[in-house]
């Protein structure tokens, strides 16, 4: 099993407030520890917006404790009440993510009884802020998340395997169950590669001069995944019309072949040149544009459905052909962006993609 750079934050991060606690002489050090795991974010932006948030969350949750505390007493009943008031106004404020360290806040104080209730309650409120605090200090100073070079990587991972079942599909290689399952997993694969492309969305640039790169990376990046996608539902389509597929004519099927492996050369190609491996030119525009023949395979795909006996078959490849042309215009539009951000960019294109990362 392999150590996370989020396990190892949640663990120093426990140990920083524990630690400054302690040392602090704080009431009830094990409340630091435990805020502390509420806010250990996979992100520098989301650990900025949870601290704003539980801060918001800690004071509900100290103020209608103490209050509550003070007039009515400290008892299970109590304590139920004043979960769900705190409950009700997080859900009201639209701080439902911060309603656990609420909940800790108003238990840690109304556990503390006697006449020293004001003090103790302030006391074990700073006790939880500081495990917050702690956190933060953590996920900013630690091992900061590196979600680009992560990105590239997940991204290329998917699209090569991608890429390996559309070759075998079309050779008839591969195995219907073995495949089914591939195409499930690699479909939340893909769901998961939109989440990890959100958290590179909210890293922030605070140097002026790279904002207007990092949006247009973003544009970058997104039509790399839109491409990755229409690859995707292509292999679908191959899959599902397998049966179908094998009862065409052989000069369609070789023509098929033939385009979606100019398609599949171009977007291995593709990820090479946004790598920095290959050089990065309009001619690569150009070739994509001459090696795909898009004329050519509608023309003989309705000349299939004109000699066709039974056109149900026609009908149901009609997708799979729409598939492939929409796959080759995202492909080609992706072509002209990494072009473009390359030329304009050479200077802010400074992904370290030259050793493996684990995704």
């Amino acid at each position: 099993m392999k150590l996370g750079a989020r396990i190892l934050k949640t663990g120093i991060a426990i140990t920083m407030a524990l630690t400054l606690a302690t040392l602090l002489q704080l009431p009830s050090p094990a409340f630091a520890g435990i805020a502390a795991i509420f806010a250990v974010q996979p992100s520098i932006y989301k650990s900025y917006q949870t601290v704003i948030e539980q801060i918001q969350a800690n004071i509900i949750g100290a103020v209608i404790a103490v209050l509550f505390g003070l007039f009515f007493g400290s008892n299970p009943f109590m304590v139920g009440l004043v979960a769900v008031i705190i409950i009700s106004i997080c859900l009201k404020l639209k701080l439902e993510n911060t309603i656990s360290i609420a909940l800790v806040t108003a238990i840690a104080i109304l556990e503390a009884t006697g006449e020293n209730f004001t003090f103790v309650a302030g006391s074990r409120f700073l006790t939880i802020l500081l495990g917050v605090l702690s956190a933060f200090i953590v996920n900013l100073v630690f091992m900061p998340p590196k979600y680009e070079a992560r990105l590239y990587y997940k991204i290329s991972n998917i699209t090569e395997e991608i890429i390996k079942w559309i070759r075998m599909s079309l050779r008839q290689a591969s195995e219907y169950g073995t495949l089914k399952g591939d195409i499930d997993r690699i479909k939340d694969q893909l769901i998961k590669l939109d989440q990890l492309f959100l958290l590179y969305k909210e890293e922030r640039t605070y140097s002026k001069a790279k904002i207007y790169p990092k949006s247009r990376k973003l544009v970058l990046y997104r039509q790399l995944i839109t491409t990755t996608n229409r690859a995707f539902y292509t292999l679908r389509k191959l899959h599902r019309l397998e049966n179908e597929l094998h009862q065409t004519p052989i000069e369609f099927q070789e023509i098929l072949i033939a385009e979606l492996d100019v398609l599949l050369n171009h977007h291995e190609q593709a990820l090479l040149k946004f790598a920095k491996k290959i050089k990065a030119d309009k001619t690569s525009e150009i070739l994509l544009k001459n090696t795909f023949h898009k004329e050519n395979l509608v023309q003989t795909f309705l000349n299939y459905e004109k000699n066709c006996k039974d056109t149900s078959c026609f009908h149901n490849l009609l997708p799979l052909v729409a598939s492939i042309i929409d796959y080759h215009d995202h492909l080609e539009h992706l072509n002209t962006l990494i072009n473009s951000y390359q030329h304009f960019h050479k200077k802010e294109n400074d992904l370290s993609i030259t050793d493996e990362i684990e995704t």
